[in-house]
């Protein structure tokens, strides 16, 4: 049997962002394996038909002997299933896993670059260290790679100046894709309602969705706004609790836990919004748009990608609320827009993001 190794950070991301791509895979007649760092949500990942191995990873931490660890048990893993292909994706998987492919000897790596993150964006001196050390080790991971996957043009660019990977092992597809039978659709709410969803972290523009909400709420306090995100206590910048707080307790924003069940949300929104400093391709949005939502998004790497500027919704610069309150505003004062603006969403989203040919995309890139 052809084993198929995908190495991912996250459980929940595996079968939530890879499900499609893990089922394809196994039509194409390999045996697909998926590593994970718990226990959490194995059975959502077996239901997929993939077979799930443990190899506890720390995706946040920095300890160099952990990660080295980390890599040394992808290693025996590879040399005891001994797969012919392997995908990782985000920066750890990406890195130790093409390191342990190469050195397992698997002939044909793929790594795939979901986003630049944090150390791309911030400033700090602890940012700038991470980002010398990172550099370093994405040269060496990349450099043990057979072909790199970007989901937009700015990350490939943006690698390859930095001199990250070689641009003939380039290639790039537009994000993870969205199922576009599981999320359709829906009729708009009678009360205008603005939606984020992502982690609360400053990177992800939380802030200024919070500051754009308190904005509007003075003017339309009948307008609604939900956000639905964890707080994050492990990251360099997580948006702290009682940073928060003072919007949710004088009402301005409802705050939801990580779910699930996320279909039931944008049913209530009229607009979806993700003020993002950077994005691989926003899952988020790709879903709002398969919903037929106008989106208010950042004129940055990925994000951009999702909007036509008038057409399906505004782009806004980064770290700027009153822009994001303003768009807002046009929403409010034109409500017939979000209707028709929503129709160019989903069939912006028909044409570039259906999963199906995103996944196309993948094997012919990984030659499946």
């Amino acid at each position: 049997m052809r084993r198929f190794l995908l190495i991912s950070p996250k459980n929940r991301t595996a079968y939530n962002f890879r499900g499609e791509l893990i089922t394809q895979i196994r039509q194409k007649g390999y045996e697909v394996i998926v590593t994970g760092p718990n226990r959490e949500h194995v059975d959502k990942i077996e239901a997929l038909g993939a077979r799930f191995i443990e190899i506890p990873m720390n995706k946040n931490g920095i300890n160099p002997l952990a990660d080295l660890k980390y890599a040394f048990w992808l290693y025996k893993l590879m040399r005891k299933e001994r797969p012919i292909r392997t995908l990782g994706y985000t920066i750890k998987p990406v890195i130790y896993g093409a390191i342990a492919a190469k050195l397992a000897g698997v002939g044909n790596i793929n790594s795939m670059i979901t986003g630049a993150g944090y150390l791309f964006i911030s400033e700090s001196r602890k940012a700038r260290l991470l980002k010398r050390i990172s550099f370093l080790l994405y040269r060496i991971g990349l450099a043990c790679a057979h072909k790199v996957i970007f989901q937009n043009p700015d990350d490939r660019k943006e690698f390859t100046a930095h001199q990250l990977v070689s641009p003939e092992k380039c290639h790039v597809v537009n994000g993870s894709g969205v199922n576009m039978r599981k999320f359709h659709p829906s009729p708009l709410p009678n009360t205008i309602t603005f939606f984020m969803l992502g982690r609360l972290l400053y990177s992800k523009g939380a802030m200024e969705y919070l500051k754009a909400a308190e904005i509007i709420k003075a003017h339309y306090p009948r307008v609604r706004f939900m956000l639905l995100g964890n707080i994050v206590t492990d990251m360099q910048d997580g948006i702290k609790k009682q940073e928060i707080e003072p919007y949710l307790d004088n009402g301005t924003v409802e705050l939801l836990g990580e779910t699930d069940h996320v279909i039931q949300y944008y049913d209530q929104c009229s607009v979806f919004v993700l003020p993002s400093y950077r994005e691989g391709t926003p899952r988020s949005v790709l879903e709002a748009m398969a919903m037929g939502r106008p989106i208010i998004t950042t004129d940055t790497q990925g994000c951009r990608e999702t909007v036509v500027d008038g057409e399906n919704g505004y782009l806004v610069p980064i770290k700027d609320p009153l822009a994001v309150a303003s768009a807002m505003k046009r929403f409010i004062l034109n409500p017939r827009s979000i209707d028709s603006m929503g129709k160019k969403s989903l069939a912006l989203c028909e044409e570039k993001f259906e999963v199906s040919k995103v996944n196309a995309d993948m094997i012919e890139i990984m030659e499946l």
